[in-house]
């Protein structure tokens, strides 16, 4: 029996140990002071390792000096988004999501890049080579005002850099769809000189090391930063905090790939289509950062174009699109070390949402399906449980025929457990094997941007955040302790006050947890009562004992 209880007690403590280890491995550490930084992250304009290579030496000094002019803002407006386009350097300095409410007010967008309102945040690109145009150059913009029309696929924004000294002229263009959050951007190349012209591009972004809206729960802070894919080294997160120390690790060349800013729900990535690449990562100032990546543009002959074209990815981390807009993306959806058991759940939870129309009674089924998947482990261990708790009274006579002689007694609780066919880790050992499930679903209800704002019924108006009221918590507290009164109490009185602790406990720490997960274990918890009672009456009247 105390072999059970403390194993009982391990689950419960390694259960609270991986959520909160879920929690930290994800925590945004404060920025440490200013780094030392190179010539290039002091000018923003990232400097290949390839520089070497006739034409690809940056000027930043030139283009410092337009950088003193105003610039003017173009407004771009699609079916999903409104973004504001600076005239220098055609940043993208302002991007909201008309189908996605700020977290504070919801009669606002959401507003992804800012241009600090609440942060500093930016698309940036340009050339690097002698005096070509980067993303601190003035461009002339085509139109202040351009708007995706009825009819219309993509609307595009053309920006015109003035011509360098020795004839070469750069347009950007930025092209937005219809019904996406990908689009693309494009440089022209006239090589108006004398001899062949094969510089750089870089595609970054730009922000401040501020932690993006966090979920509820103790605090808990997720992932905000760089991340870099390519097929050999995969999904790799990089800290803000490990960059200003100059300690951050990942990949720097491959042949494909993509850069990306994570942050939680919303993510912008950079997926060059093919070809050599370089990824970088430095720190600008005490508390602004660029990531991205730099590819070659192919050789340029004297009075021919070249064109260059990038696609950016600015919206939410909805699966669908992410997949749609480069191998390997939807990995920004990060469920850890239980992605295996996580991405099928929230399959079958996309699934059911599409069947019901709402999130929480697809979270309902789902809790529904997965209790009647561990079913015949419940059943067992339930039975197990039942089968002790008729032998509390026996086993607490052998305690009191042997005293302190605990070899006899081991020996005696053995016999009786063997005599009347029990397992005293039977009630453990299926509760082992569900918590992996419990975590990943833990992790889908946490992270998946689907969650955000999607209402149940009455008073619970968004899944992601916790119970306005609390009224979820305080019945998963009541269902908690109704499960512990049908557990066989141990027979050492410690155990058993730490036992009926544990429901508080719980209730305590899901206050503040999103209402979706308190939804799922409510529902989980009722069917367990319902299962366990049934299974109680049973012994006591004699039914069917364990197996």
């Amino acid at each position: 029996m105390d072999n059970r209880r403390l194993i009982l007690l391990l689950v419960f403590s390694f259960s609270l140990v991986m959520l909160w280890d879920g929690w930290q491995k994800h925590n945004q550490s404060k920025v440490p002071p200013v780094a030392a930084a190179g010539s290039g992250a002091a000018s923003g304009v990232p400097t290949p390792t390839a520089a070497a290579a006739p034409g690809a030496a940056a000027v930043p000094g030139q283009t410092a000096a337009a950088a003193a002019a105003p610039a003017e803002i173009a407004t771009v407006r699609t079916d999903l988004l409104v973004a504001e386009v600076s005239a220098q350097g055609g940043d993208i300095i302002r991007l909201e999501l008309t189908q996605h409410r700020a977290t504070e007010d919801h009669n606002r967008n959401y507003v992804l890049f800012d241009n600090g309102e609440k942060h500093n945040y930016a698309a940036q690109t340009g050339l690097i080579g002698n005096g070509l145009p980067n993303h601190k150059t003035l461009f002339t913009l085509s139109s202040k005002n351009v708007a995706l029309k009825d009819g219309e696929d993509a609307v595009t924004l053309r920006l015109d850099a003035a011509p360098t000294a020795d004839g070469v002229k750069v347009s950007k263009l930025i092209t937005f769809h219809r019904g996406s959050y990908a689009a693309e951007v494009s440089y022209e190349i006239t090589n108006g000189s004398a001899a062949p012209l094969a510089p750089h591009a870089y595609f970054q972004f730009t922000r401040d090391g501020k932690p993006a809206e966090q979920p509820g729960g103790f605090g808990v802070q997720t992932f905000t930063g760089p991340a870099f894919y390519t097929e050999a080294e995969k999904y790799q997160k990089v800290k803000f905090e490990d960059i200003a120390d100059k300690k951050a690790k990942f990949v720097t060349k491959a042949a494909d790939g993509w850069a990306a800013m994570v942050q939680h729900y919303f993510v912008a990535g950079w997926a060059p289509k093919e070809g050599e690449r370089e990824f970088f990562a430095s720190q600008i100032s005490s508390d602004l950062y660029s990531a991205g990546v730099i590819v070659p543009v192919a050789s340029i002959a004297p009075g021919q174009t070249g064109k260059l074209s990038v696609p950016l990815y600015a919206g939410p981390q909805e699966q669908s699109r992410l997949d749609q807009f480069a191998k390997g993306f939807d990995l920004v959806v990060d469920y850890g070390w239980l992605t295996i058991i996580a991405a099928p759940l929230f399959w079958v939870l996309q699934s059911l949402h599409k069947l019901t129309g709402n999130w929480g009674w697809a979270i309902i089924l789902v809790t529904i399906g997965l209790k009647a998947l561990f079913f015949p482990l419940s059943a067992a261990s339930y039975k197990s449980m039942a089968k002790m708790k008729t032998l509390g009274p026996r086993l607490q006579r052998l305690k009191e025929q042997y005293g302190d002689d605990k070899m006899k007694l081991q020996q005696a609780m053995m016999d009786l457990y063997k005599r009347e066919k029990v397992n005293p880790l039977g009630g453990c050992l299926p509760i082992l094997i569900q918590i992996p499930v419990f975590i990943a679903l833990y992790w889908v209800l946490l992270g998946v941007v689907e969650m955000r704002g999607a209402p149940w019924l009455g008073w619970i108006h968004d899944l992601s955040v916790k119970d306005p009221f609390y009224i979820l918590p305080l019945i998963m507290g009541a269902t908690s302790l109704i499960q512990t009164r049908l557990n066989p109490a141990p027979p050492d009185p410690i155990q058993a006050k730490v036992m009926m602790l544990m429901p508080i406990l719980f209730t305590f720490m899901f206050l503040w947890f999103p209402a979706g997960l308190v939804l799922y274990w409510v529902v989980n918890n009722s069917l367990s009562i319902a299962q366990q009672w049934q299974i109680n009456r049973m012994i006591a009247a004699g039914g069917k004992t364990a197996e």
